[in-house]
C-alpha cells in the first residue's frame, strides 16, 4: 500500500489543459510521462470556474474515463482514496443494526445506516456521524466512500490525527512533499471525510488548522463526512458554529450514551443548588452582621449583580468561611446560564483530582481535552481558591490556567479566604490582584451556616 505522502505527491496542483485545472500535476519530473496530459492520470479535474459559480472547487471526471474499464477506474480512485484496508468495508457488509445490543442503539444504527446510503447516492452538505468509540461511525464513512468510489466520483479519507502528523511532517527536510501541496489537496478533495475529529491533541497550531480546513470546504460548499466520539458542544467553538449550521449540516447519533456521563456534570451546578442560591435568596443583612459587615455584604451583592449582567474581567470574592461568597458566584452563574452562557464551576480541589484521572487507562477523555474546556470556558468559576494540596503539580496546572486566563481577558470568578498582598512576586498572587482586570471583593461578615443560616 503506498503511503500518504506517496499518493498525494501525484495530486499536487499543476499544469491543466484549455481552461481545466489538474489535480494531479507531474510531481516528480523524471517520472514517467502520463497517459492522459489533461488529468495526468488522476481522472478527475477541476474547472477553472470564478468564486461564486455552482462549479467552483467541484471535480468532475476528466474525458479520459471514457476509456476506462469500470474496473480500472475502481482501483484508480480506490487507491487515491486513502482508505487502505477500509476499501472492502460496503453497505452489503454492514448489519443494519449495528454493533450495539441495546435497543435503542440498535434503533439509533438503523436510523445513521439509512442515511448513510442516501448520502452515498447523492453527497451533498455534510454529514456528522456522533457516537462512542465501536459504535461504527468509521465503518459507516468508509462504506459511504466506498459506494461513491462505485459511482466513479474521486474521495479522500483521512484520520484527523495522522493528517496533522502529516501536515507538521512537511516541514522536516526530508519531506518530498511541500506543506501547501499536502494541504490544498485535502481541503480541496471532492469528497473529504474526517475520522475521529476531536481526537487530536488540543494546541492552538493543531486548532487553526483544522477550522482553515472546515471553513474553507463550508464557504465552498464541498461535501464533507466527519466521525466524531467526543461530544459536539466540547469542541472548539469556531468549529462548531460551521459543524452546526442546520443548512448544511445533518447530525447522526450513533449511540444513546454519546455524551457520555463523564461530561454530565463536567463543570456544571447541579439545578437544585442553582435553584437555592439565588440574588434573590441572598440576606445582605448577613448573620447579625452590624453596620460595617452589611455593607461589606451590600457592596459584595451590588458587584456580583452587575458581573452576570456584564461578565468582563475578574472578580475575587475574599473572606471568611460562610460570609457568602460561594452563594454570590453561584447566583452570577444562573444569571449568565439563563442568558445562554457557557459556565463552568469548580471547587478547585476536585477540579486537580478530575485532571489527574484523565490519566488513568479507563478515561474516556484526554487531559488535553479536559483542560482546553476549563481554560477556554466563556466563564469559569473557581471556589476556595488556595485551599488544595499544594504539589508542585497542582501549583503548575494552576498557574498555567490562570495565565492563560488572564492574557485572554476571559471572564473568571474566584473565592478564596485569603490572597497575601505580601507576595505579589508570586505570578498567581499578581495576576489576583492585577488592578486592570480583577476586583477584590472583601466580605466581612460572619457566618451564615451558624445558628442554621444558609451559606
Amino acid at each position: 500500500m503506498e503511503s500518504l505522502e506517496e499518493i498525494l505527491k501525484k495530486l499536487t496542483p499543476g499544469n491543466g489543459s484549455g481552461d481545466m485545472v489538474s489535480r494531479n500535476s507531474r510531481a516528480d519530473q523524471e517520472s514517467e510521462e502520463p497517459d492522459c496530459i489533461i488529468c495526468n492520470d488522476l481522472g478527475w479535474v477541476v474547472p477553472n470556474a470564478r468564486l461564486g459559480d455552482p462549479g467552483f472547487g467541484k471535480a468532475v471526471p476528466c474525458s479520459c474515463r471514457e476509456s476506462l474499464s469500470d474496473p480500472s477506474r475502481l482501483v484508480q480512485l480506490q487507491r487515491y482514496s486513502n482508505l487502505g484496508p477500509l476499501t472492502k468495508i460496503r453497505f452489503d457488509y454492514i448489519h443494519p443494526s449495528g454493533p450495539s445490543s441495546g435497543e435503542i442503539d440498535k434503533k439509533l444504527f438503523e436510523s445513521a445506516f439509512n442515511t448513510a446510503k442516501g448520502f452515498a447516492e447523492d453527497p451533498q452538505g455534510w454529514l456528522i456521524l456522533s457516537g462512542k468509540s465501536g459504535s461504527g461511525k468509521t465503518q459507516l464513512a468508509a462504506a459511504i466512500v466506498n459506494r461513491v468510489l462505485e459511482k466513479g466520483h474521486p474521495s479522500f479519507f483521512m484520520f484527523v490525527p495522522d493528517l496533522l502528523d502529516h501536515l507538521r511532517s512537511t516541514y522536516t527536510s526530508s519531506s518530498d512533499i511541500s506543506y501547501d501541496q499536502l494541504f490544498e489537496q485535502v481541503r480541496s478533495a471532492p469528497l473529504l471525510v474526517l475520522d475521529d475529529l476531536g481526537k487530536q491533541s488540543a494546541t492552538s497550531w493543531a486548532q487553526e488548522k483544522i477550522y482553515q480546513v472546515i471553513n474553507y470546504r463550508y464557504v465552498n460548499a464541498l461535501p464533507t463526512i466527519f466521525t466524531i466520539s467526543t461530544p459536539i458542544e466540547d469542541l472548539d467553538a469556531h468549529w462548531r458554529t460551521r459543524l452546526l449550521d442546520d443548512s448544511s449540516s445533518l447530525i447522526c447519533n450513533l449511540s444513546s450514551d454519546a455524551t457520555d456521563a463523564y461530561r454530565d456534570d463536567w463543570g456544571k451546578i447541579d439545578r437544585k443548588i442553582l435553584d437555592r442560591f439565588t440574588f434573590r435568596s441572598f440576606d445582605s443583612r448577613g448573620n447579625a452582621a452590624n453596620r460595617e459587615q452589611a455593607q461589606s455584604l451590600d457592596m459584595a451583592l451590588a458587584y456580583a449583580k452587575n458581573f452576570a449582567v456584564s461578565p468582563e474581567g475578574w472578580l475575587v470574592f475574599l473572606g471568611p468561611t460562610g460570609s457568602g461568597k460561594t452563594h454570590l458566584s453561584i447566583a452570577i452563574a444562573n444569571e449568565c446560564i439563563n442568558n445562554g452562557r457557557n459556565v463552568m464551576y469548580f471547587l478547585v480541589a476536585d477540579l486537580l483530582d478530575y485532571l489527574r484521572d484523565t490519566f488513568s487507562p479507563d478515561s474516556r477523555v484526554t487531559y488535553d481535552r479536559r483542560f482546553d474546556q476549563v481554560r477556554n470556558a466563556d466563564i469559569l468559576i473557581l471556589r476556595d481558591f488556595g485551599a488544595h494540596h499544594a504539589t508542585p503539580w497542582a501549583r503548575e496546572k494552576l498557574y498555567q490556567l490562570l495565565v492563560h486566563r488572564h492574557d485572554s481577558r476571559l471572564p473568571t470568578i474566584i473565592t478564596t479566604r485569603e490572597l497575601d498582598e505580601g507576595k505579589r512576586s508570586d505570578p498567581v498572587v499578581s495576576r489576583l490582584l492585577d488592578v486592570t482586570l480583577t476586583s477584590v471583593i472583601p466580605i466581612d461578615a460572619p457566618d451564615y451556616r451558624y445558628r442554621g443560616r444558609d451559606s
